[in-house]
Order: structure tokens, then sequence, then C-alpha cells
């Protein structure tokens, strides 16, 4: 794996030796200077890799495109040419689209600045300038959340706040909070601290008809209940949803889009993996279900199950509310264990919806004996075995059939025999030897169905080393 880096400097010096003094041409130069270094084990994925462009007068350009479009921007904001700044907006959005590393070298140019320049120069309610410049910085902090200051943190919060009402304006201010807070623990408190929880919240319930800007603030909402940040030892992602919820009604919020949207699986899907990372606390998962959520995703999986990335999301929201005992029985009786197994029968192909439907039945049966009895006599352990034996490769899917297995016959010994006379007991013992991250679920699995496993005891509490 490459982990040495360059500078886009190093780079371009190579490519301009190449043509020098070996007498390249442009294009054969780059992919000389690109095997180069990737064969020393370095990594170009920030490197701009493109051809340099002769100028008018027959010399090679020595500035890349992007950092043309640089200069050109700022040169419109220094003079206050708003138009020509859209224009210079555009292409760059343009160019850092069309590559990774074009948003890696405009950064180290100077672009963050420049654009929220740009953002300064905008006439208050004009949004003809607004807007790119919005969009400019939203490509160019998506992966470089290091970025975001205190300056830009203040312009994100003030255009949330005095835009409400203009969807375009909204959609790129959610999601240049998106990119800043993404694996950065230190922005995603800042801005909570600044007060952007109601401003996303808000959003979603006044645009409750606008698809993008739900979309935006839905993914908005979960990066802040991420801990994804590894410079951190650790973050506050439970305490930014518990203030979601307790404080700005996310809960609510979300069910009544999801009863707006029932058309739009794409929508959907986002309100669905947002309630999921909500549904942290006991509370909040009865709350679902007495805002009438859990209603509203069982019709869903019921009636979207032509729509496989709908009801994987459908899936991780009733395993997460699920997580309080009284909720399971609340699925059981609306009908959830029927919809997820016909869910995963249908999807049988799929290995996430697979690993999903094992871990909603997994969690529904654990510790309920009555719940597991409807499950097995749902086909439930019948679709499990057979979402092995469809992904003998998947460790995922393994390892959640296996844990669905044990939770279905740990309290209900009379379940043993028919899951048995199934197959279980072959199936179970290849994923044990075929993923070592099934060793535990595998070993407890055969254990409570009553065949032969062997377990070690790898210590006794007396003095000496642990057994190998």
């Amino acid at each position: 794996m490459a982990s040495r880096h360059i500078t886009q400097n190093t780079f371009d010096a190579a490519v301009q030796e190449n043509m020098e003094e070996f007498e390249m041409g442009p294009e054969e130069a780059v992919q000389e200077a690109v095997e180069q270094f990737e064969s020393q084990g370095v990594d170009l994925s920030t490197i701009v890799k493109a051809v340099p462009k002769a100028s008018a007068q027959g010399a090679l350009e020595p500035t890349h495109a992007v950092c043309q479009t640089l200069d050109d921007l700022l040169e419109a904001v220094a003079g206050s040419h708003p138009q020509e700044a859209v224009a210079h907006l555009a292409r760059f959005c343009d160019q850092c689209r069309e590559h990774r590393a074009c948003r890696f070298l405009a950064a180290q140019k100077g672009a963050y600045p420049a654009i929220l320049a740009a953002c300064k120069l905008a006439a208050p309610g004009d949004q003809g300038l607004l807007l790119p410049a919005l969009s400019a910085l939203a490509a160019l902090t998506d992966g470089q959340p290091d970025l975001l200051d205190a300056d830009g943190l203040r312009l994100l919060l003030t255009t949330l706040a005095q835009n409400t009402d203009v969807a375009d304006v909204t959609c790129s201010g959610l999601r240049c909070v998106r990119h800043a807070c993404l694996k950065h623990e230190q922005n995603r408190q800042a801005l909570v601290k600044a007060g952007a929880l109601p401003l996303l919240t808000g959003a979603i319930a006044r645009h409750s008809h606008h698809a993008d800007v739900v979309r935006e603030a839905c993914g908005a909402l979960r990066v802040m209940t991420f801990d994804d940040d590894i410079r951190v030892p650790f973050g506050h992602a439970h305490d930014h949803a518990k203030m979601i919820v307790q404080e700005n009604k996310g809960l609510k919020v979300l069910i009544e889009a999801a009863k707006a949207f029932r058309g739009n699986p794409g929508v959907l899907g986002e309100l669905c993996s947002t309630l999921a990372c909500l549904a942290v606390r006991n509370e909040f998962c009865q709350e679902v279900v007495d805002l009438g959520g859990l209603d509203v995703l069982v019709t869903l999986l019921a009636s979207c199950n032509n729509h496989q990335d709908l009801v994987k999301q459908v899936l991780s929201a009733l395993r997460a509310i699920a997580g309080n005992d009284d909720v399971k029985d609340s699925i059981v009786r609306a009908g959830g264990t029927e919809a997820i197994v016909a869910a995963m029968t249908q999807h049988l192909a799929s290995p996430q919806v697979c690993e999903q439907s094992c871990a909603a039945l997994c969690v529904l049966a654990l510790r309920k004996p009555e719940n597991s009895r409807v499950i097995v006599e749902g086909g439930g352990a019948l679709a499990a075995l057979q979402a092995m034996k469809a992904h003998p490769r998947e460790a995922s899917v393994q390892k959640q059939a296996c844990m669905l297995i044990r939770n279905l016959v740990s309290r209900s010994q009379a379940f043993s025999k028919p899951i048995l006379d199934l197959g279980a007991e072959a199936l179970i013992t290849q994923a044990r030897a075929a993923h070592q991250d099934c060793e535990d679920a595998a070993k407890a699995a055969l254990r409570d169905l009553g065949c032969r496993v062997e377990l070690r005891e790898l210590w006794t509490g007396q003095k000496g080393d642990l057994a190998p």
C-alpha cells in the first residue's frame, strides 16, 4: 500500500525533466512520471496529473488550470466584479469535481480565503454570487475539513440563518456543514456550540417537500452523531444525538418528513438512516413508536421492497429501535418479522440486505422466546440459513446469521431440532472454519443448538501465562 507522498512541485519538475532531458511529448512525460513515482510506493491521489498546456506564445503553461482559475477569481473579487467571479467559481467547481487532486492543489494555493472573499462580496439577498461561492466552498472542503476556520464557521451559520426560505442556498450551506464535520470532531463541536443543530432540523421542517434540502440536512445531522475522528480520544456523538432529539425534536421532524415523501425512495432512505443514528437511548426508541414511526417503517418495508437501498435503510432503523425490549414486541405485533423475512427472501442476492435482515431479527429474538417463536414459524431461521448458503464468503452475513440462530434457540430449546434439520450445523461449522470473525458467534450457536463443540479454557485463574 502506497504511503509516501510528494508535493505537486516535485511531480511537475519530474514531468518537465522528462520533456527537456529525454525529449518526451507532454502526455508521455506525465505517464512516465506517474509510473516512476508509483514504482517507488508514492501515493499520487492528491497530485494533479495533467498535461501542461501551451500558451499563446507557444511556451508550456507553468500553472495548472485550477491555479489559473484561482488567480482569475482573486482578480475579480479584488476588482469587485461579481459577474466575472461567478464564471470563475463555476469553472473552479467543475475542475474540483473532475479530479479530487485539484481540490488539494487549490487548497495549497489559497483557494479557501479566496472563496470566503467571494462569499462576502455577495450583496445581501443576492443569491447570484452567494450560491456559486457556497458550491465552490463545498467542493473545496470535501475531504479537507481542516480548512474551516472561525471566519468560515460564522459565515456558514449566518448564511443558513438568513436564507432559511431559499432552498438552493440552504442546500449548499448544509453541504458545506456536512463536509466540514466529516471526520472532524472539533468542527462538529464548534458548530453545535454555535447553534447549528436547530438550523439543520429547521431546514427539514421548513423545506419538507424539497428533496435536495432534506437529503443534505439528513446527511449533516448524521455526521453530527459520528465518532470518526481518530485524532481525538472520544467525541460527543451521543451528546449531539441527545440534543437533536430532546432540544430540537429531531425524531418528530424526521418522521413527519417521511410521511411527506412516501413516493421518493431516495429521500426516505436518508430519513431512515438518520433515524437509526438518533435511536441511541431506550426512550428515543419508544418515542419513534409513539410518533408513528414504527408504522411508517413497517409499511415502507412491505410496500417499497423493490428498492434495495431503501430496504437496507429501513432494516437498519428497525434494528436500531429494537434495542428497546418493549419496542421489540411492538415491532412483532406490527408484522415487522414477516416484512423482514419477506425482504430477505426477495433480496437474497444482496449480502447487505441479508446482513441487516439477520441483524434485525437477531435483536428482536434477544431475550424474547415468544418473538423467537414468531420468527421461526414465519420462516426466519430458514431464510437466515439460505443467506448463509448464498453468501459463504461474506463474514458479516455469516456472523449475523449465527447470532440469530443462537438467539432463537438460547431460551427456546424446542426450536433446536427443527433448525438442525434444515442443515444449520454444517453451515455454522463452515462459517466458523472460513471466517475468524465468526468464531465466537458460531461456537455459541453450536453450543445452544446442542451440538458438540470444543470450548477451550484459556485461563484458570492460576499463575502463569495465558494459553496460546
